[in-house]
């Protein structure tokens, strides 16, 4: 069975950019640049005709213009005990109606249940394991002024990924184009 999620892809020059700031954290289980991106929305483990009933309905995902997304900084997920390194992506109406239009298409085809944490767009650097969240202040730190990085959506994709830890590989089953 497939894990299946949507997202949008990081193109090559901003996921090198961002894999300039891996390295020299404790407990980091970095992710590979290949397997950067944003998801909108995770589908999980299906069958395969639940798979094909997914993408069915994002089949009928509205006409959309592309639009332009940036990260501007770097985070943490879980406060006091951190779990995950994160890029910020700053909220973007376009990027905040797609998300919640493939919420609205996958409950239509009874898939999922609505999800139940606020969404924020955010593209995974490293996963934490044992690491103190002042370790993690002074990465971000040493980091440096992070400065904006910027790129055109042009599309959408469902992934599919295997049992593993976390972090890819990564497989892009279905595209979406957002205009012509």
């Amino acid at each position: 069975m497939p894990r299946l999620f949507t997202g949008i892809e990081i193109p090559p020059s901003i996921g090198f950019a961002l894999s300039l700031k891996r390295g020299g954290l404790h407990g980091a289980r970095w992710i590979d640049p290949q397997n950067y991106h944003i998801t909108l929305r995770y589908i999980g483990e299906v069958d395969h005709r639940s798979a094909q009933e997914a993408l069915d309905a994002l089949d009928r995902a509205g006409y959309r213009e592309p639009f332009t997304i940036t990260l501007d900084r770097l985070a943490v997920f879980g406060g006091n005990k951190p779990r995950a390194l994160y890029a910020g992506v700053v909220p973007h109406p376009e990027l905040l109606d797609l998300q919640a239009e493939h919420e609205r298409l996958l409950h239509r085809v009874a898939l999922l249940s609505p999800q139940g944490r606020k969404f924020l767009p955010h593209v995974t650097l490293a996963r934490l394991r044992d690491t103190a969240a002042r370790e993690v202040a002074a990465h971000i730190a040493a980091s440096g002024r992070f400065e904006p990085l910027s790129f055109s959506v042009r599309r959408f994709v469902v992934y599919s990924s295997r049992e593993s830890g976390g972090g890819g590989p990564y497989i892009v089953e279905q595209d979406y184009p957002l205009a012509a």
